[in-house]
This record gives structure tokens, sequence and C-alpha cells, in this order.
């Protein structure tokens, strides 16, 4: 098989295409012949040797990598023969691995692709859709909000866009340039901005007085003009920073104007089901058209230029790496 593989830490130049073994199922396991795999920011992170976040290091060698979607051709000893040949997405967990053209895992993690999905669909449901279904679980919008959705044109903004749409909400989708900015008018959204433009605050403003609701996956200067933006009483939920750094907030924000601000990350595995279920729901979601995950596509032998791109916001929605068979 082929697989991409990182030698040494480094640009995204370091990653590399290898030839490899062909994989083996163990018991419980199931070998899947990769058609799509899921590119995360935090797999750039990692690549360029940067400790933080929720995973370690990898040890070098590495197949970065930890969503894929494919179709099941081998099985490991005590795997029901009704797996074989079903086309299935999984997120790897912890083992990385998925920039390849087969994977391994554990058959307790596969989810069958609902009919009408790619399967890069399927690999952005499983992954930034589980994420953004756990934001609107936890933070739900309603139809008397008005809700900012910073980095629209993204996989997880992307999906918030249409989730606070769906709640009868009226919808700020923020986005950094004309192609994504344009990308974002077919979406339904109330009011479009560019956040590269130095009056977008004071269009939000203009139109809507202010937002009630920031769903804040950006952080730094574009997070703290989003927390400026809230009105009183107004609910600030952050899960990331892809700015390299996360919102300033500080006491006086919340007691002065009596907004509420908090991290969603850990809460996510409390919900019902925890991680797997929210990946369930996001995929069955997809599968009925409620939400439909955008998706940019790489040949995986292009690992690097999607890596590359995804580091300078050349991207739109999710990154995907699609194997030629």
């Amino acid at each position: 098989m082929h697989a991409i593989r990182l030698h040494e830490f480094g640009p995204a130049e370091n990653l590399v295409l290898d030839e490899l073994p062909d994989l083996t199922p163990g018991p419980g396991e199931v070998r899947i012949a990769v058609e799509a795999s899921g590119v995360h920011l935090l797999d750039t992170t990692l690549r360029r040797g940067e400790a933080g976040g929720p995973l370690p290091l990898p040890e070098l060698p590495t197949i970065p990598g930890r969503e894929v979607a494919g179709i099941v051709d081998a099985l490991g000893p005590g795997v029901d023969d009704d797996w074989y040949g079903r086309r299935v997405v999984a997120h790897l967990g912890m083992v990385p691995g998925g920039y390849a053209e087969q994977a391994v895992t554990a058959v307790g993690t596969l989810f069958p692709v609902p009919g009408g999905l790619t399967s890069a669909e399927a690999v952005a449901a499983v992954g930034t859709g589980r994420t953004a279904l756990g934001i609107v679980e936890l933070e739900r919008p309603t139809a008397d909000d008005v809700v900012l959705v910073p980095s629209a044109a993204g996989g997880v903004g992307w999906l918030l866009v249409q989730a606070a749409r769906h709640a009868g909400a009226r919808v700020v989708a923020a986005a950094r340039g004309a192609e994504r900015t344009a990308a974002l008018e077919g979406l339904g959204a109330h009011l479009v901005v560019d956040y590269g433009r130095p009056d977008w605050a004071d269009r939000v403003r203009e139109r809507f007085g202010g937002v009630t609701l920031v769903y804040d996956g950006v952080g730094g200067a574009l997070g703290r003009t989003a927390l400026e933006l809230l009105n009183p009483g107004g609910r600030f939920a952050m899960f990331g920073w892809s700015a390299g750094e996360a919102t300033r907030i500080e006491t006086a924000d919340l007691i002065g104007r009596g907004i509420t601000a908090g991290w969603l990350g850990q809460r996510m595995r409390a919900l019902p089901g925890g991680i797997p279920g929210l990946a369930a729901r996001s995929l069955e979601l997809a599968g009925r058209g409620w939400w439909r995950p955008l998706v940019t596509t790489y040949p995986l032998a292009d690992a690097a230029r999607a890596h590359a791109d995804l580091e300078g916001r050349r991207a739109l929605g999710k990154v995907v790496l699609t194997a030629s068979r």
C-alpha cells in the first residue's frame, strides 16, 4: 500500500509518499480500503513538532491522520462476516494511520456510511460534524438569537451556520476573503461579512445592533472583536483557537455586561452517548440532508499541499485526502 509518512518534524514538505506492506487486521479488527482521509488543523501542529492539545507528539516515522472512510476488504478473527464489503467510516482515536490506502481499526469504531453521502462527506460528518453537533447541543441556538459564526467557511463553522438556520436564528457568517464569503452566500446566512475588512463589526451593529450568541473557534483578535459584539446577557461559546491563542476574556466582561462564556471541549464527552454518539447522530443528520458538510479534496500524494493550504487558510471546509483506485 501507499501511505504518507512523516520522518522528521518540520514543514509540510516533510510529508512524503512511501510504499509499505499491506496491513493485516488482528482479532476484532477490520481492514479498510481507504477512499477518503480527514486532515485536521491539529495534524499540522503535530507535524511541526509542537506539543500541546489533546494528542502527544508521535514517534517517527508516523502516518498522520485519524479519520477514514472506505470499503471493508479484510476481516480479523472474530469479526462478523456481514462487515465484509460494507462502506464504513471510522475515527481511529489516539492511534494515527489515516493518510494511507489502508487502515486497520477495531470493529467497534465503525459506522456504516448512509446512502447518498460520499466518503469525503462521511469523513467530515464523523469528524467536524460530531464537533459541530456537540457545540450546538451544549449551547443551543434559538429563534430569538442573532448568532455570529467566525470562520464560517471552515469545516465546523459551515455546519454551525446550517444548524443555527434550522433553529430559526438570524445568522451572521464571517470569513476572510472574497472566495470564502462568496461560498457562504448560498448557505442561508442573513449577513455575510469579510472579517478582513476593518468595518466588518460595524456592519453587524448596523444590521442587528449586536449579537446574542458567538461560536468562537478562532480566538485571538478576531475572537475579541466578536466578544465585544455580544449584547448584554449574550453567550460566548469557545471551542478552539485557530488563530494561535484563545480569546482574551476578563472578569469585567462577564460582570459588567452579564454575558456568559465557557469552553465546550471537555463537556462534549458528558453528553448522552459521548463522542461516538455525536458521530453517529452527525452522520444520520448528514444522511437525511439536515446538514451537508463542505469539503476540499486533494489526492493522497498531495498531502503536503493540503497541509500548506490548511495552514494558509486557502482551503474551504473540511480538508480531505482521496486515494486513487
